[in-house]
């Protein structure tokens, strides 16, 4: 029976007395035995776990703390919870971390070793990127520059950028500031890529992409497709793709193609994705004190559906496509350490650069619309360290 749990030993104080069976029987009452028991004894003292609810056995733990009288009883209850709390390996099912039976999936036997035969990431092997690193000059860090971001970026060196987060105008025909947001698609991809172009060319080595886009169903422009080509064809790596679940905000449409026949049915969609590309490598450098994703977020952020309810404020801040704080956190604390320098080419109103301010990390966001700079510089102002 005892192979259906996590079993961890539990520290108890050497002489000073304690009452074990009073605590294990305390404890287990709290809980349902097939999810998680104490089991104390004087010759060995665990703590089994299928699967608990971490923010329930804290309460119970400290209620338990605080029933007891005596320094001992207190200690054993506290190593029971850092017991638990010590134990990395884990899933999540609602609140509920799984300790056992999470990861049971069927496994590719010497999967390395096929790799290399397969030719991993095949299409970017032979890219003729610098593993050297440069500092990007102090007049673009943490700031907000208005302008075309093409040409702002050829002021950079090469390398010296650690994440890219953007997420260009749609071309669905919004009203972007001064910019018109309806050209013809070649003419608005040759302008984009003009653009990717130099955030690779500045981005370091072992850096990342990350866009955010939302495809063109009505056009029948596959947006994400399109750019993830691109980016290929650039030597970049794919890492990965998010789906941005805004939880039927865009099916309060009514278009439905042709109605109640498949002639030509219009697909509905709640999402929106975030391509996530690498450059020369998948590892990006840097020191892993810097890293400030917690346990939980990790375990959450690498399912990638991400359940995040769109901006509320694009009227207040007069944008009419702004993605939320939320989303560009995530993306910045699951990809870069703190202390990286993140640029937007599309800033809008600066999502990203406070994102970044309210992470640690340092920004550089460009936009040619000089309203919406100048309100992204208001919104930096009213955030807090």
């Amino acid at each position: 029976m005892m192979e259906q749990y996590k079993s961890v030993p539990v520290r108890v104080p050497d002489k000073a007395p304690v009452d074990l069976p009073a605590i294990q029987r305390r404890f287990n009452q709290g809980f349902k035995r097939e999810d998680i028991f104490l089991d104390l004894s004087p010759d060995a003292c665990h703590i089994n776990v299928r699967e608990v609810d971490m923010h329930e056995l804290r309460a119970t733990v400290g209620e338990l703390i605080e029933a007891h009288d005596t320094k001992a009883a207190k200690s054993v209850l506290r190593e029971t919870l850092q017991a638990v709390e010590s134990i990395r390996s884990y899933g999540l099912r609602g609140r509920k971390r799984l300790f056992v039976g999470y990861n049971r999936e069927r496994k590719v036997r010497h999967r390395h070793d096929k790799e290399k035969r397969r030719g991993q990431h095949y299409y970017a092997n032979d890219h003729a990127f610098s593993r050297h690193a440069n500092e990007a000059p102090g007049e673009y860090v943490n700031r907000i520059v208005c302008g075309d971001s093409a040409e702002v970026l050829t002021h950079l060196p090469d390398n010296c950028v650690d994440l890219v987060f953007t997420s260009p105008p749609y071309n669905f025909g919004l009203e972007y500031g001064q910019s018109p947001d309806d050209y013809q698609w070649e003419k608005y991809y040759d302008k984009l890529f003009n653009v990717l172009d130099e955030c690779i060319r500045v981005l370091k080595f072992g850096g990342r992409i990350a866009v955010n886009v939302q495809p063109l169903f009505s056009d029948y422009i596959p947006s994400h497709h399109v750019i993830s080509s691109f980016l290929m064809r650039r030597k970049l790596i794919w890492k990965g793709e998010i789906m941005w679940e805004k939880n039927n905000y865009n099916c309060k449409y009514t278009a439905w193609g042709s109605w109640k026949s498949p002639s030509s049915p219009y697909l509905k969609y709640t999402w929106e994705f975030v391509e996530v590309f690498c450059k020369g490598n998948l590892k990006a450098a840097g020191d892993s004190t810097a890293a400030d994703i917690t346990a939980d977020e990790f375990k959450q952020w690498v399912n990638a559906r991400w359940s995040i309810a769109p901006e509320r404020n694009m009227r207040e801040h007069k944008h009419p496509a702004m993605f939320p704080v939320e989303l560009a956190t995530r993306v910045l604390k699951l990809f870069s350490f703190r202390g990286a320098l993140v640029l937007d080419p599309f800033a809008g109103v600066g999502t990203t650069a406070v994102a970044a301010k309210n992470s640690g990390r340092r920004y550089l966001n460009i936009d040619i619309s000089s309203e919406y700079c100048e309100t992204a510089k208001k919104r930096l102002a009213e955030t807090l360290l």
